[in-house]
């Protein structure tokens, strides 16, 4: 058994808020150990999630725009087919390029890399903590460090009962297919289920998906959810909302879904492949939990606001954490916060109604804040304003009308509350919403700010202006 010498900080999983927690303290000059049982950096949002799905969604946008070539005065195209293997080709190119990238950022930072299943071993000795780290050829060595953070994701949940297999997929699986699906039922509307659904529809499947609450993308504005609803429906997406799903079947052809219906009725549905998009499970499990006597909430961590849990010296990041949106930008986030605080560096702990939620979508959704629902069961006197972008002129000239910029806002004294956007570029411009708010501009000061014209983000200036009746383009 190899023993290494003592680090400042040792980080166990190498996705978006355990690499970002390495690259951070190594910059601040500590002496990093990064953790990492699969053979490439990246995890879930570089291998399974976030980049290889909008690559998809890049593809399929791509593809419709071809497809409506006349419309813009392109002729002669002649008729599409896609090639499914190199569409798949591009998404892995990017990939590997990023996780190249990843291999670089450590050797640049001095972040040694540990490959292997790293597990803790029970309290700190002399002020010391440690992991054991099983390497993939068997051989353990133990990992010393002042400071430990815990890191590990997230894996996709199963309905109970069911195995993955050929035809029944979790967002892992389906980005592995052999061909694109003539039909695909989605159980779950959340960005998973919404985002994949989206694509397949793009590529000509007929898709259905089967939602238990009584709307799309429940965790948005309502007003949000229904605009994606509209444009689902006009795009051909089969809905059926407030669904329990009862059976999922295998048939010869591929499977079978029975869910109960919002009228009650028992429903039937077959497709060539169902995609279970039903959220994540914390992967705290076998990673020695138990030796420390950590705080668990139906098996994520409890922290405080700087990400500590009840062991001194003991940090958890990203989706393992009890009530922090399971999303890369948050456990990114929280990786530098804890990273610049172990420094002695300034830090502020991430503000939780300040995050951005983004669904790459078509039409995207992009929103920050609380909803006007939200601000209502409050009892916050609000004022709410929202603009179209069928009345923007940037909109018509990239021809996506569809959508809306809505802001809710405190009544007395102009506090931007919430942001919610979905249409064309909806995840770029929900950062100038997180920017005015994290910096506390009012209504008054977001009124008078330029916007540049043409663009998408005039939507914004006169989404505030809405708040007021004053929007200048409506």
């Amino acid at each position: 058994m190899a023993e290494a010498s003592i680090y400042d900080v040792a980080i166990l999983g190498g996705g978006p808020a355990g690499y970002t927690a390495a690259i951070r303290a190594g910059q601040n000059g500590l002496k990093v150990a990064l953790i990492e049982r699969e053979e490439k950096l990246g995890g879930t949002c570089l291998h399974w999630g976030c980049i290889p799905t909008k690559a998809l969604l890049f593809n399929a946008e791509v593809y419709e725009h071809v497809q409506h070539a006349k419309v813009y005065g392109i002729e002669g195209v002649g008729e599409l087919s896609l090639n499914w293997g190199a569409i798949l080709d591009r998404k892995n190119a990017i990939v590997a390029k990023h996780v190249k990238g990843l291999d670089f950022l450590m050797r640049k930072n001095k972040v040694t890399v540990v490959r292997g299943t790293g597990r803790l071993t029970g309290p700190a000795q002399g002020g010391v903590h440690q992991f054991e780290v099983t390497a993939p050829d068997g051989n353990v060595q133990i990992v010393k460090a002042k400071n430990l953070i815990l890191a590990t994701g997230s894996d996709a949940r199963m309905l109970p009962a069911l195995e993955i297999g050929d035809h029944i997929l979790t967002n892992m699986e389906i980005l592995g297919i052999a061909q694109i699906p003539k039909s695909m039922v989605v159980i779950g509307s959340g960005a998973v289920g919404v985002e994949f659904g989206s694509i397949f529809r793009s590529f000509g499947s007929e898709i259905t998906i089967v939602e238990y609450l009584p709307r799309l993308v429940p965790a948005e504005d309502e007003e949000v959810s229904k605009e994606l609803a509209r444009n689902f429906r006009k795009r051909g997406i089969e809905l059926h909302l407030s669904a329990r799903v009862e059976t999922v079947e295998r048939t010869e052809t591929g499977a079978k879904v029975t869910f109960t219906a919002s009228d009650g009725k028992q429903v039937f549905k077959e497709a060539e492949k169902v995609l279970v998009a039903v959220g994540r499970a914390p992967r705290t499990d076998g990673i020695g939990i138990e030796t420390l006597g950590l705080q668990l909430e139906k098996g994520f961590i409890k922290t405080n606001e700087w990400m500590e849990t009840g062991v001194p010296g003991v940090y958890a990041i990203g989706d393992i954490v009890a009530g922090l949106p399971q999303l890369a930008h948050v456990g990114a986030m929280s990786g530098i916060v804890v990273a610049s605080k172990l420094a002695g560096k300034y830090a502020r702990p991430v503000r939780r109604n300040r995050i951005p939620g983004c669904t790459y979508t078509e039409p995207q959704i992009g929103s920050v804040g609380l909803t006007e629902a939200q601000a209502r069961e409050k009892g916050l006197e609000i004022k709410v304003g929202k603009f179209p972008f069928s009345a923007n002129s940037k909109a018509s000239i990239i021809n996506a009308h569809e959508g809306f910029v809505k802001v809710v806002t405190d009544a007395k004294y102009g506090e931007v509350l919430g942001v919610h956007i979905i249409g064309a570029s909806a995840t770029e411009l929900i950062a100038e919403a997180v920017v005015a708010m994290e910096l506390e501009a009012t209504l008054e000061e977001l009124m008078f700010t330029i916007h540049a014209h043409p663009t998408l983000a005039e939507a914004m200036l006169d989404g505030f202006g809405a708040v007021e009746g004053l929007a200048i383009n409506v």
